[in-house]
């Protein structure tokens, strides 16, 4: 085992923000280059946010703004709302976070279990709109005189915390020899604290921006250019505004970064290096290693592992939902077992017994998130359907009937339709409201809903 320093006895979670470890990346390829990151996911709220958020807290309870057993309110991706709700809750304020729809469950799961009031609003929207989550959280805030609006886009609290204490780790651990920092923007902190702090200790030292395809910032950067914002599913990076506490100055080269790659870049994190990291890593590591090939001459990078992935299982470290983003890619039939989300013949499916109790059916129905499974024997043949509206009318009778065999309530008449047949062929499946069973005349292909038809429709640009 290798020599360790034993950890103190802390007295508050508080006390265990800050002084991450720093690790080197050896199993990725990076060129000439030596990259090494820093370990922010294990900060208590296992996120770099938790800098921040007792930064700019304490930074509110000094100036008066933020009095005991106030209301905080901020807009966030997710990160910074679960570092306040920490932070909060240890000093026994109310926190209300206002985020965009297309963040994780996980992170509104955690915000939720910490006793935060969690808004969600619209994610397609850009900054003036009423619904844009920061101008939603503004006019909350407005119309509450007792809260403290947050707004960590514009609070100096958010860089001073990356400049007295992230900068100054990062040096120490790094021993004073690094050639360039690889960050994110999400309210620009983090890139404008810890990059002004390495050019201060070393002006040579190449501050590198990681954004996500379709945020503004990178054309910025790299053109001086001013581009509509686009759209990206990364996770707390980004923007589409420039950040008043950003200063674009700091920053030396950009590196654009599409949701796939940033995506297969931290799955790859983990199968190598045994990190389990958020999508805004992924985002950050794949222009790290981008920037190590690139080199001639061997440097010296560091970049932050920002957040845990713990948030995102359901996300790109799932499978079927790569595979249904378009991430993962699958061999195309030209049929309409395109259409298939879960292949059975692939064996990418969830699957009922005829045999097994109905409640372990509404269990695993639960468990894997859908509304019909099929119903297969031992011999792999498809004996039925087992679908929402069977269960329900099933309970209602009588609620006794979940101890009852699948086979007593699933729809034995189902609709299939061969594989060769047109999209066309399923409309009418469809207004019977029915689901779609392939079967090619010996093999059960799956199933095909309603809304794998819609999907595969504006996939072709259709719908």
């Amino acid at each position: 085992m290798p020599n360790a320093t034993i950890a103190p006895v802390f007295s508050s979670v508080l006390d265990m923000i800050g002084n991450t470890p720093m690790l080197e990346i050896r199993k990725l390829d990076t060129g000439l280059c030596r990259l090494f990151v820093k370990l922010e996911n294990l900060n208590p709220g296992q996120s770099i946010k938790d800098r921040i958020a007792i930064s700019m807290i304490e930074g509110a309870e000094q100036s008066g703004k933020l009095k005991p057993g106030g209301r905080i309110i901020e807009a966030t991706a997710g990160n910074t709302g679960i570092a306040l709700a920490l932070v909060g809750t240890v000093k026994g304020y109310k926190l209300t976070v206002v985020m965009p729809d297309k963040m994780s469950d996980e992170k509104m799961a955690h915000l939720r279990a910490m006793g935060a009031e969690v808004v969600l609003t619209r994610s397609d929207v850009a900054k003036g709109h009423p619904e844009y989550y920061q101008d939603m959280a503004e006019r909350m805030a407005r119309d509450d005189p007792t809260a403290f609006y947050v707004n960590q886009f514009s609070n100096a609290d958010n860089t001073r915390a990356h400049y007295e204490a992230t900068g100054p780790e990062i040096w120490e651990q790094m021993d004073g020899q690094i050639d360039a920092f690889v960050a994110g923007v999400g309210s620009g902190g983090t890139i404008a604290g810890i990059g002004a702090f390495l050019k201060s200790r070393n002006p040579k030292c190449e501050i590198v921006l990681a954004d996500p395809k379709g945020s503004i910032l990178a054309p910025l950067v790299n053109e001086g250019k001013t581009v509509e914002p686009g759209s990206w599913l990364v996770e707390g990076i980004g923007e589409d505004f420039v950040p008043s506490i950003l200063d674009l100055k700091v920053i030396d080269r950009a590196f654009s970064v599409t949701d796939a790659e940033a995506f297969h870049a931290v799955r790859d994190l983990l199968r190598k290096e045994g990190i389990l990291a958020g999508s805004s890593v992924g985002v950050l590591l794949h222009a790290a290693l981008q920037y190590c090939k690139e080199q001639t001459s061997p440097k010296r990078v560091a970049t932050l592992i920002c957040d845990s992935g713990a948030k995102y299982l359901s996300k790109m470290y799932n499978d079927f939902w790569m595979r249904d983003q378009g991430f993962i890619h699958r061999d195309k039939t030209g049929d309409l077992r395109d259409l298939i989300t879960r292949r059975h013949d692939k064996g990418e499916d969830f699957v009922l017994n005829p045999t097994m109790p109905l409640s372990l059916a509404i269990r695993r129905k639960g468990m894997f998130g859908v509304s019909q499974m099929a119903v297969l024997d031992s011999n792999d043949q498809l004996v039925g359907i087992l679908d929402e509206s069977d269960v329900l009318l099933a309970l209602a009778r009588d609620p006794r009937a979940s101890s009852d065999p699948v086979s007593a309530h699933m729809t034995s008449r189902v609709e299939t339709i061969h594989p060769s047949k047109s999209i066309d062929d399923l409309l009418p499946i469809f207004r019977a409201d029915r689901v779609a069973v392939v079967h090619d005349g010996s093999v059960f292909c799956g199933l095909i809903t309603k809304i794998d038809l819609i999907n595969h429709l504006k996939g072709l640009g259709v719908a």
